[in-house]
C-alpha cells in the first residue's frame, strides 16, 4: 500500500509540474515580474547544477561586471537557466565535456536587431549557454521549441522543457536562438531587453495605486460571516455604506 500510495503521489505531481509547464508555455501563468539583476540567478543555477552533475563535465562562467537590470520573473528566469543547463548536460552525460556560461551586455541597432524576428533595436542582456556535447541535428533543430517534441527516451522528459523556455522568453520581449553542428556541440543564445535607467526609476518612483472609493449602499453577501464582517469593515472604510447578510 505505502509503495502504491508513493506512485501515486509521484504522478501526482508529475501531472502539476506538466500542468505549469503548459502554462508557462501558452504564457498563461502568472508572473510576478520585478526589477531584477541576473547575474546572483546564473550564479545560484550553476551551483545547484555543479551539485548534481558528474566530475566528467566542467563547468566555466562568464559574467561581466556591470550587466543591466531586467525586468522579469526570477523564478521564470530560474527555471530557463535550468533548463538550458540541463538540457546541454544531458548531451554530455556519456561522453564528458565543457558546459559553458556566458552573460553580457549588448547593443543591438537597427540591422542587428532585423535579424532576429520580434526583437526591436536596444540594450539586452545576451545569455549563451554552450556544451561540446553530440550536437544536433538539422532536422531536430527545426523542430527543437515544439511543445511535446523530444529525442530522449520515454523516462527522461516530456519534451515541454525547450518550449517552456521559449514561451518564458517570449513572454519577457525577448528571443532565444540555437546553433548546433553534430559531434561539435551546441550553442542558445537568451536576449533579455534592459531596463533603461530612466524605466528602473520611474518604476521605483512609482506612486502607489489610491483605491477608489465611494458614498453608495453596498451589500456583501457571503455564507461565512467572518467573511461577511472583514468585507464590511473594508467597504465602510473607504466610505461606502454596507449591508451585511
Amino acid at each position: 500500500v505505502h509503495n502504491n500510495i508513493e506512485q501515486v503521489l509521484k504522478a501526482g505531481h508529475r501531472a502539476k509540474d506538466l500542468v505549469k509547464q503548459i502554462l508557462a508555455f501558452s504564457r498563461k501563468s502568472e508572473q510576478d515580474k520585478k526589477i531584477i539583476l541576473i547575474t546572483p540567478i546564473i550564479k545560484e543555477v550553476l551551483k545547484l547544477l555543479r551539485a548534481s552533475l558528474p566530475t566528467t563535465i566542467e563547468i566555466r562562467q562568464h559574467i561581466d561586471p556591470g550587466l543591466g537590470a531586467i525586468f522579469a520573473d526570477p523564478t521564470q528566469i530560474h527555471q530557463v537557466m535550468m533548463n538550458l543547463g540541463t538540457n546541454s548536460a544531458h548531451a554530455m552525460e556519456n561522453t564528458g565535456g565543457l558546459l559553458e556560461v556566458r552573460a553580457s551586455n549588448v547593443d543591438l541597432d537597427d540591422e542587428a536587431a532585423s535579424q532576429y524576428p520580434g526583437l526591436v533595436p536596444g540594450r539586452y542582456i545576451r545569455l549563451a549557454v554552450s556544451d561540446t556535447g553530440h550536437g544536433i541535428d538539422s532536422k531536430t533543430l527545426e523542430r527543437i521549441f515544439d511543445p511535446y517534441f523530444t529525442t530522449k527516451t520515454k523516462d527522461k522528459g516530456t519534451g515541454m522543457g525547450l518550449a517552456v523556455v521559449h514561451g518564458i522568453v517570449k513572454s519577457h520581449d525577448g528571443m532565444i536562438t540555437v546553433n548546433s553542428e553534430p559531434d561539435v556541440g551546441t550553442v542558445f543564445q537568451v536576449y533579455i531587453p534592459i531596463l533603461e535607467s530612466d524605466s528602473v526609476s520611474e518604476l521605483f518612483a512609482a506612486e502607489p495605486s489610491i483605491l477608489p472609493n465611494g458614498t453608495e449602499h453596498i451589500l456583501f453577501v457571503d455564507d461565512e460571516k467572518p467573511i461577511v464582517e472583514l468585507g464590511r469593515e473594508m467597504l465602510e472604510s473607504l466610505g461606502y455604506v454596507v449591508t451585511g447578510r
